[in-house]
């Protein structure tokens, strides 16, 4: 089966190309989706980089989430087709209600940019399943907005259903509640994180080649669908 995977590109996206140089490095067939396009081109599964979408005005992921394109990820996704998200990816995940809670300016105030340690909450998502369940990757981080918030509830249900994909370890970059780095929808279908797994897919340019697995792993469930 030949996996086609949709990048999207936003006004102000900047990690697209980095990311569709991770499909194809997971053997998969890295599709452009264009913001202004209602039409997904028939991929299998598509992912929402990082960057700036339409300059993060208003807050970030807020206007992308308009987005002609993300009527039809919305409508895709909520069929089952495997939808990641990476740093500006997730909030407009976030913003456009398909994962819960927000992304919020980083505790301090400040622009992190650096490489983080994470653990492997769950590896029973369609993005994660080439990890062992406690694996530590090393993937960089790099937002000024990545403080995950959540309501009481809502971080409990996360918690309980074993939905919290990604934890940081070590010291929080952001302030985000309870560590969280990444989360999943009920089905593990949808992930959102804000490190960056594009970034690390190969030592030569990146601290390490631990996010190729997610781009792995999605491949090894579409083809296995």
């Amino acid at each position: 089966m030949s996996v086609r995977i949709g990048v999207i590109t936003f006004p102000g996206t900047l990690d697209d190309v980095d990311a569709a140089r991770a499909v194809r490095l997971a053997g998969a067939e890295a599709v452009s989706l264009w913001h202004a396009d209602a039409d997904l081109k028939g991929v299998d599964a598509v992912i929402v980089p990082g960057g700036f979408s339409y300059g993060d005005y208003l807050r970030a992921g807020a206007i992308a989430r308009f987005a002609p394109v993300m009527g039809k990820v919305v409508e895709a996704a909520g069929k089952g087709m495997p939808t990641l998200g990476i740093c500006n990816g997730f909030q407009v995940l976030c913003e456009a209600g398909l994962l819960p809670g927000a992304l919020t300016r980083n505790e301090g105030l400040h622009f992190v940019c650096r490489d983080q340690w994470l653990s492997v909450e769950a590896a029973n998502t369609a993005w994660t399943a080439r990890y062992e369940p406690g694996a530590q990757i090393l993937i960089p981080v790099k937002n000024a907005e990545g403080r995950y918030q959540a309501s009481q509830p809502v971080l409990d249900e996360l918690e309980g259903e074993g939905r919290v994909v990604f934890r940081y370890t070590g010291d929080n970059p952001n302030g985000s509640q309870r560590n969280i780095a990444g989360i999943a929808s009920a089905n593990g279908r949808i992930v959102g994180l804000m490190p960056h797994p594009e970034h690390a897919t190969e030592p030569l340019t990146g601290p390490s080649d631990d996010g190729l697995g997610m781009f792995l792993s999605v491949v090894d469930t579409l083809v296995a669908a």
